[in-house]
């Protein structure tokens, strides 16, 4: 009987420990990468603006091809939305908040089985002979301390992600 005890014990000393660093770790997070295109901004543009275009670089439809994707509202700029359901990268939905033409297309996201919202821009600046992409997602994961420790896993979690969705946005628009 004492073996459970201190069994449990142990496991409670553990869980408390884990919500009381939760509470020390800053709940929301910021992931952002960025890459040189040697092409104008106006053709970077074009497939960030348009929700269906997105799947010709998206590092997470590349991984599902069979990802459920339905679209609505307009089809590309302001107030476009896409949704995905996907046994392998889960289910979401995403609308363009706020467009600039050739130079910002803001978003917000909805991750539902992570309860989860956030939002984020892609940006093209003129840089040398192209454009600087930089694509930014921005979040917090509220009050839970458990939750912190996603917050704080987001960089590593998503930015490699980012990495290779601007690595292939990159190929398309540089392609002659």
């Amino acid at each position: 009987m004492k073996v459970v005890q201190w069994v449990l014990a142990v496991v409670g000393a553990i869980a408390l420990a884990a919500v009381l660093g939760g509470l020390f770790i800053p709940s929301g997070f910021r992931v952002e990468r960025s890459v040189q295109i040697e092409a104008p901004a106006d053709r970077i543009y074009d497939y960030v603006v348009e929700p269906r275009k997105w799947k010709d670089w998206s590092v997470w439809t590349r991984r599902d091809p069979q990802m459920r994707i339905v679209y609505s509202g307009p089809p590309f700029g302001m107030g476009a939305r896409w949704s995905w359901d996907s046994r392998q990268e889960g289910s979401g939905s995403m609308e363009f908040t706020r467009v600039e033409p050739n130079h910002r297309v803001e978003y917000a996201l909805s991750l539902p089985e992570f309860n989860l919202r956030s939002t984020g821009a892609i940006t093209m600046e003129p840089s040398g002979k192209g454009t600087r992409v930089t694509w930014t997602n921005l979040g917090d994961t509220g009050g839970n301390p458990l939750k912190h420790y996603l917050a704080a896993a987001m960089d590593r979690m998503v930015g490699p992600d980012f990495e290779q969705g601007l690595a292939n946005l990159k190929a398309l628009a540089e392609k002659p």
